[in-house]
């Protein structure tokens, strides 16, 4: 009987021992928004997801969580297309059960949006850079550049990027004149990323 504590014993210790080595390797897990649940931003902080982003200096292998009410919103990962147009018909992966992870496991800019009719629009969305294993950054691509570039003239009614503010938010006189001289344009775009970045 003695023999089966001492092993049962050994066995549990191993067990500790092993989750803490495989907790040490992995990377760290952080909230999206911190004290702010995934929802839409409120008019007082408009800009909680690209200033939380901002704030952390992300690694391969960390992880960000949403949380979230699940009968009322998800969380898609999605293309820089499908980001600039909140278009989440065709995600990457999509996760819905209001306690969502994802793991950091690639290079480069990863998008996210939520899945709830007009969430996105109203500045619910979230760009995080993530670094290469030697800390440093992939230069965007035109496909994340144009994720951020102002909406052309032609956009739906009240519908503006997250770089420009939420829905309803009065657009500059800079940005008018970015939409009107044709957003598309890689100039353009690449200001429009410097603005983000600031």
């Amino acid at each position: 009987m003695r023999g089966a504590s001492a092993l049962a014993s050994m066995v549990a210790a191993a067990a500790v021992a092993l989750l803490l080595m495989i907790d040490g390797c992995g990377g760290a897990m952080y909230k999206v928004g911190d004290l702010d649940a995934w929802g839409i931003p409120p008019p007082s902080k408009p800009d909680v997801y690209s200033r939380w982003a901002k704030s952390i200096h992300f690694a391969l292998g960390d992880s960000i969580w949403f949380l979230y009410p699940p009968s009322q919103d998800s969380v898609v990962q999605v293309t820089p297309v499908a980001f600039a147009a909140c278009q989440a018909s065709d995600p990457v992966l999509k996760l819905d059960d209001g306690n969502s992870v994802f793991n950091l496991t690639t290079p480069g800019r990863v998008y996210y949006i939520s899945a709830a009719p007009g969430h996105c629009r109203k500045g619910q969305r979230l760009a995080v850079d993530v670094p290469m294993a030697n800390g440093t950054y992939l230069p965007p691509t035109a496909n994340d550049l144009a994720a951020f570039a102002p909406m052309p003239a032609e956009a739906p009614a009240g519908f503006e990027s997250a770089a420009l503010g939420p829905a309803g938010a009065h657009q500059s006189a800079a940005s008018r004149a970015a939409a009107a001289a044709g957003a598309g344009s890689v100039l353009l775009a690449a200001l429009s990323f410097a603005v983000f970045l600031l």
